[in-house]
């Protein structure tokens, strides 16, 4: 295809997108879809829930070719725009910064409502070329969130374990050893004999931290897994 007829054609394509502007929140997400000129076309609210993202996908099958702008796509939107993108649609994130922008710089901008501020979202989608693709989550997010709860666990484990030890520490002459781990502390226990009020409040609590660091050994094991 001819450069000038191609670049024509691109012209065509562009003008027929519809733009959809959304606006989540907690309990409802209102959505505004504009032409390529930045003219309304459409506009609807959907209340949050279970059935929320058919009905919005339902509503915008009358604009074959599309495209999604959704307000903070990795807050408050991120359920919405993932859901988008396992879809296969296209969407961009809006930073409620220039969402907010947009507001100021319209007619009449101090209004704040919820179609307003879809419609700005969907004018920041339409007109800025620099906003964040949304990409559906794969398994290296998965990954991501498993590492970051292995390094809690760990954290918290490391917490109790120093815990435990200096309360062996004040109950065993010579106190535990530096690699406690929590068969060698449960066998250490079992020679404690308190001589004081203040020991034996000390070997109650004991039990309940080496309870804790077996359930956090079991846990960290089940993350590895």
């Amino acid at each position: 295809m001819p450069t000038a007829h191609f670049c024509r054609f691109e012209h065509q394509v562009r003008t027929r997108v519809i733009t959809i502007g959304i606006d989540p929140h907690k309990s409802s997400h209102t959505a505004v879809a504009i032409d390529a000129a930045g003219h309304k076309t459409g506009q609807r609210r959907f209340v949050v829930n279970a059935g929320t993202f058919q009905k919005l996908m339902r509503w915008s099958e009358q604009w074959p070719e599309r495209r999604f702008a959704v307000e903070g796509a990795g807050g408050l939107g991120r359920t919405l725009a993932q859901q988008l993108a396992a879809a296969g649609e296209d969407v961009v994130d809006v930073p409620s910064t220039l969402s907010a922008r947009a507001r100021l710089l319209a007619t009449g901008g101090d209004r704040k409502t919820d179609p307003a501020d879809a419609l700005h979202v969907a004018q920041v989608g339409l007109f800025r070329t620099d906003l964040r693709k949304v990409t559906a989550e794969d398994q290296s997010t998965i990954l991501r969130l498993l590492t970051e709860r292995h390094n809690d666990l760990v954290n918290e484990r490391t917490r109790i374990t120093n815990r435990l030890h200096a309360v062996l520490r004040d109950l065993l002459p010579g106190g535990a050893p530096t690699r406690l781990s929590a068969d060698k502390a449960a066998a250490l226990m079992k020679g404690i004999r308190p001589l004081t009020a203040t020991d034996n409040c000390r070997r109650d609590i004991a039990p309940d931290l080496l309870a804790d660091l077996r359930r956090l050994d079991h846990q960290v094991k089940d993350n590895e897994a």
